[in-house]
Formats: structure tokens, sequence, C-alpha cells
């Protein structure tokens, strides 16, 4: 089984997937932190609460998802380190050849671009809660899954 090393999370790195959420640098507001796309103007958005199991209890990692019409952002609620899988898109199917895997500080949120391919939400150690955000309209086209072949994360 392939393994995936685990490298702590950068903009830059993160850049071809989406964008991190960190605390606003000066002031008591950042507007416009990220842009939360949707490709469909009927799809509402949806806020969710997810409740996320550590990965080593979730492994190995065998399908990687998307959201081909919405951006999906995830807000730590009650987080440590969590885990971030993502691959770069290939032809409609995740690169598994660029899978990368990294370590997002529990303080620290996320937003994925609309069609980035990426893993379910795990933690490091412990279960976590975090808020959703996705627009979605009910159809199979809310939530693409691709099988890949079996990795794990080294922690």
């Amino acid at each position: 089984m392939r393994t995936l090393p685990i490298e702590p999370i950068t903009a830059d790195a993160f850049a071809p997937f989406g964008t991190l959420l960190v605390g606003p640098a000066a002031g008591p507001r950042q507007d416009r932190a990220a842009e939360i796309e949707n490709g469909r103007p009927a799809a509402a958005l949806n806020l969710a609460l997810i409740r996320s199991e550590p990965f080593a209890d979730t492994m190995p990692l065998r399908r990687l998802e998307r959201h081909p019409h919405s951006a999906q952002g995830f807000l730590p609620l009650a987080v440590g380190d969590y885990l971030v899988v993502v691959a770069p898109d290939e032809c409609g199917r995740p690169d598994e050849a660029a899978l990368r895997a990294f370590r997002v500080p529990g303080d620290t949120g996320i937003v994925y671009r609309s069609g980035a391919w990426h893993a379910h939400m795990t933690t490091l150690s412990g279960p976590g809660t975090f808020a959703m955000l996705v627009h979605e309209d009910g159809s199979a086209e809310d939530c693409v899954f691709a099988p890949i072949a079996s990795v794990v994360p080294e922690a």
C-alpha cells in the first residue's frame, strides 16, 4: 500500500486547490476572505455541521470527491490539527501521482475551489467538529466521487 507524507500546509502550497482562512492580521474584520464560487444560481447555500473522525480510524483512503459547481469551506469549531488530502485534476479524475497531504492547524479554515479533488475531513487525533459551507441543489452534481488506489498518509 502506498504511503503519503504529511506536509505542513502553507498558502502557496494549497493555492492550486483553494484558500486558507486565518484570522485578520489587523482590524476587527476581513471581508471577502475567500471566494465562495457557485456555478448554479439555483443551488442554495448549505451550512452544515460535520463531525470528523481521526484519520487512523478511516484509512486507507480509497476515494476522493469534488464539488464541480461550488466551492466548499470548512471552518473548525472544535478541532485540533487536521488532515487535508488533495490531488489535481487529470482528464476528469484525480491525478494520483500528484496526491498531497497537509497538516492544518485547528485555528485555520480552508476553502476548496470548485472542482478540487479532496478527501473527506479527518482529524489527526480525537473527533472534531467543523462548520461546512457549500452550494447544493440535491442533484448528483453536488458531489462527485472517484475511486483511487489505497493510500495511507504518514503521520
